[in-house]
């Protein structure tokens, strides 16, 4: 341990754990097993058969899946290194993006989660089997209704993305049933908002208008009014915006909207600090998504299982895909008829989404309580702008915009001067944090703050924590003035390696699956 001043150190003893492992598939050996099941009794047999000849032929395999074959002792090992060696709020500070990359989530929750009577039920159960579960998704739209003023929620979207090409498929619905689903081709975003907001309306065939900030960091007016037009379909942006930065004056670009007929859709990843403060209908969105894998602390392993619960006002509720829940009640049930099957986008995927997502979010909501959610906006808040303060005293540290005015839940900021000085990249700190077991984000791609460094504290750590990754990220910068090639050749104590990454931009260099990398090395 390195003191670096009175108060805080730095653990330089931090050493993660490595693994030559290989991916499960190349642990595969013919005839070996996990769990042998045992051969089904004569009586058992004679009733229901040999459990395959009943199934109809057309949906019988032609061949058996590629699975791979191990020991059970193969494929705890091999997990429980995967665990090891990877980051997380357990054993690592998640400031670097707090709530993007999961924020501390309380494990009460995920124990329900994990209940038998969770586990073990399946969609397609009869409904009478299911109330629970269905009341827990009922009651936790009806939260959502109040803490966003919209009057319908559904939990189909598997993340923020898939709810931000929803919002885009149900603003092509709408304008369609109004005759102008032809004239009405592009989509408004702002550079700060979420890349999503501008990549899923694109994948729907829209036309991108972006448009940049103003000289305090607000995205521009005037510009916002000289694009908005009869073609325009929607406007899509987060705020605060991914610097920080909120917009006193969304509500002018929402009735901007309303002026050409268009719609507002808003994106509400960064809603961590404004539960309770501010809400969607107020400042004048036609439909808005929250990500309850981020505000409402139910962790998404690496991209999924998630829940982007998706919210619009009555005008827009037919167009939601369904089914939807209600309750009569006596029961709660899965309401086909709400969704007019005529103007519906149709299912965004399979079911209802996914149930223990938004059992933990109902379990985080109840034991917190509206004045709960409330402290957790101001807490996150006041976090944040604590850290703000102390990264703002070091002289390599600079944030764009609204000088002297204070931020929301996130700041992006930007070490430039580091890099002028040293040849240091936002890359390199990054690649260094790891070796102290800390997380560090610098940006979404293209890079509009140079060598940015995007922090977001949330709600979950104390003053003492914050302190301690200021103090990590001090050392560093220190370094990167005494020793460069340390930080350029790191990490030096995590189990990643650097890795070239022009060749995430190639297709050819690289494989999402097992199926797909057995193409390209066959070739």
């Amino acid at each position: 341990m390195e003191r670096i001043n009175r108060d805080f150190k730095v653990n330089k003893n931090f050493h993660q754990a490595k693994w030559d492992e290989p991916i499960i598939f190349e642990l595969h050996k013919n005839g070996e097993r996990g769990v042998v099941a045992p051969k089904a009794d004569e009586e058992i047999a004679r009733t229901v058969g040999d459990g395959i000849s009943k199934i109809p032929e057309g949906m019988l395999r032609d061949e058996a899946p590629n699975l791979p074959e191990i020991s059970q002792a193969r494929v705890v090992r091999h997990y429980t290194r995967l665990s090891q060696m990877t980051l997380g709020a357990d054993v690592n500070m998640e400031i670097g993006q707090g709530t993007c990359t999961v924020k501390y989530s309380p494990k009460i929750n995920e124990r329900l989660a994990r209940l038998p009577e969770m586990t073990e039920i399946h969609p397609l159960q009869d409904e009478s089997t299911v109330q629970g579960i269905l009341e827990i998704m009922h009651k936790t739209d009806l939260f959502l209704r109040e803490i966003s003023g919209m009057d319908r929620f559904s939990f189909q979207p598997s993340g923020g993305s898939q709810a931000i090409m929803a919002m885009a498929a149900i603003a092509r619905a709408y304008h369609e049933s109004r005759g102008e689903g032809d004239t009405r081709d592009e989509i408004i975003t702002t550079i700060y908002s979420h890349p999503s907001d501008a990549a899923a309306p694109a994948v729907m065939g829209y036309k991108i208008i972006y448009i940049n900030p103003d000289e305090n960091g607000y995205p521009d007016l005037e510009a916002f009014k000289a694009a908005a037009s009869e073609r325009t379909a929607a406007f899509f942006i987060a705020n605060p915006e991914d610097t920080g930065v909120y917009n006193t004056r969304v509500q002018e670009f929402t009735e901007t909207m309303k002026e050409v007929g268009a719609l507002s859709c808003y994106d509400q990843a960064n809603a961590n600090g404004l539960l309770g403060i501010t809400r969607a209908k107020e400042a004048g969105f036609d439909m808005s998504f929250f990500n309850l894998h981020k505000t409402f602390s139910t962790p998404h392993g690496c991209g999924g299982p998630a829940t982007g619960a998706l919210g619009v006002l009555d005008h827009l509720v037919k167009f939601l895909p369904g089914p939807l829940i209600d309750f009569d009640g006596e029961k709660y049930f899965q309401n086909h008829d709400i969704v007019d099957s005529a103007n519906s986008i149709g299912k965004v995927r399979m079911f209802n989404g996914v149930a223990p997502v938004v059992l933990k979010a109902y379990s985080w909501i109840m034991s917190l309580g509206a004045e709960g959610l409330y402290e957790v906006a101001k807490v996150a808040v006041l976090n944040n702008n604590y850290m703000f303060r102390k990264l703002m005293e070091l002289d390599v540290v600079d944030a764009q915009y609204i000088r002297g005015k204070q931020r929301v839940e996130q700041v992006r900021y930007t070490i430039e001067k580091l890099f002028n000085d040293t040849g240091i990249t936002t890359e390199d700190v990054q690649r260094r944090m790891m070796d102290f077991g800390m997380h560090y984000w610098a940006s979404h791609h293209p890079y509009y703050v140079a060598e940015p460094m995007t922090l977001e504290p949330t709600e979950s750590p104390s003053k003492e924590d914050i302190d301690e990754y200021v103090e990590t990220l001090k050392h560093i910068f220190q370094e990167a003035y005494e020793n460069p090639d340390l930080i350029k050749s790191a990490p030096h104590q995590s189990t990643c390696h650097q890795l070239k990454e022009e060749s995430l931009d190639n297709p050819a260099e690289w494989a999402i699956t097992w199926r797909s990398y057995l193409k390209k090395t066959s070739v």
